[in-house]
């Protein structure tokens, strides 16, 4: 039977697009976008391929957006078949990207074809927006892409990213917000010396302990009815000489909150840095902010996006706030309403990703819908 988003979702798979490495991916989205109409550019920086396609220029502008990057296969000898060569087994498709995210990628792309092939002439302009930055440190991706769409007064009224957020069944579950994640290198100075002399020396170890203890068993907030209570979590210690007998003169710690609407990135970072300066006399702490937390109320998306599923799929999806960033987190504070909907979530960064073949035509056809439903609903239609 004919499917052309499992072909496309094969064809993106078979590149190589380890991050940020697009390995071509853009160019064939672009090639299927070309004759539908959109007009493509790219913002390409740092070696990261950033792809912009609309097509029209009213509103509503409806974004869908994803990412062609994957992470690294991991162990070779551990596939049952190379990770870049797409393979089909007991109904699933097998291969890196395969549920995070090409597949979705191709649903798109697939749903937007049949749509301007029944409408030429749409009541709304779509908006491809694909990064090959996501998986990465994603400084030069989507939200580079943003600022320099910004810069021309763009502001999307609906995204949709095309990340794997159903859990146990096609559309179980959506994805409305997500928690911010602010991360610290910790590193804690003292004096090194021997340890049969500890007089004689100042324990960074003893200091940076104290210090992480009295962090994690703090109670940062309570969340509210969209997150839970704002998670602290040491990831990484290290110290030492490799001697037995050395107080060491520094050690370091690496550490990350996943935090909620309930508090502020701002506010984590004066909390710790008041218990970093009374356990540790001399310390530096290096933060990075990976994303603020963000939430989509209930609104149009996400009414339209609930009654399109229940209706193709016959289950009516949960609304999901849990999980890792995404560059969703970029999109929200653009302007536009934000959700994430894509195939199962269960396989993905594992070694043997995969995604149901049965699931890749019904994603489709619920993006097709969602993106009707908006167009059809929105004001100006």
């Amino acid at each position: 039977m004919d499917n052309p988003t499992l072909e496309l979702a094969q064809t993106l798979i078979s590149r190589p697009s380890v991050t940020p490495d697009d390995a071509g991916c853009c160019q064939i989205i672009a090639d299927h976008l070309t004759p539908l109409g959109f007009e493509i550019e790219y913002f390409n920086e740092q070696g990261v391929t950033n792809l912009w396609a609309r097509r029209g220029e009213q509103t509503p502008l409806i974004v869908l957006a994803g990412h062609t990057d994957v992470v690294p296969s991991g162990p070779l000898e551990e596939w049952t078949s190379d990770p870049f060569t797409p393979q089909i087994r007991d109904g699933m498709l097998y291969g890196r990207g395969a549920a995070d995210m090409k597949s979705a990628i191709a649903a798109m792309i697939c749903a937007v074809q049949r749509i301007i092939g029944k409408q030429a002439a749409l009541p709304a302009s779509l908006a491809f927006l694909i990064t090959s930055d996501e998986e990465g440190p994603a400084r030069h991706g989507t939200r580079y892409a943003i600022e320099r769409l910004q810069s021309r007064g763009v502001v999307p009224d609906y995204a949709v990213v095309g990340e794997a957020s159903s859990n146990q069944r096609l559309g179980d579950r959506i994805v409305v917000g997500r928690r911010g994640s602010l991360g610290a290198n910790l590193t804690v100075f003292g004096k090194q010396g021997h340890v049969a002399y500890p007089h004689k020396a100042d324990n960074p170890l003893h200091r940076m302990m104290a210090a992480l203890s009295q962090l994690s068993a703090t109670r940062w907030d309570e969340g509210n009815e969209h997150f839970p209570p704002t998670s602290f979590q040491v990831s990484n210690v290290n110290g030492g000489t490799g001697a037995s007998n050395v107080i060491p003169g520094e050690c370091s710690a690496v550490f990350n909150f996943r935090f909620s609407t309930q508090s502020s990135a701002e506010q984590l970072k004066a909390q710790v840095e008041n218990v970093l300066s009374a356990h540790c006399p001399s310390y530096q702490c290096d933060w990075w902010l990976s994303g603020e937390p963000f939430l989509t109320r209930p609104g149009k998306l996400i009414e339209s996006a609930q009654q399109v599923i229940e209706s193709q799929t016959g289950i009516r999806p949960e609304t999901f706030t849990g999980g890792g960033t995404s560059d969703a987190r970029f999109i929200a504070p653009w302007g536009a309403e934000v959700a994430e909907i894509g195939p199962i979530n269960e396989s993905i960064h594992k070694i043997n990703e995969h995604v149901r073949v049965d699931d890749l035509t019904p994603l489709s056809e619920i993006y097709e819908q969602l993106i009707l439903r908006l167009m059809a609903s929105h004001p100006s239609a």
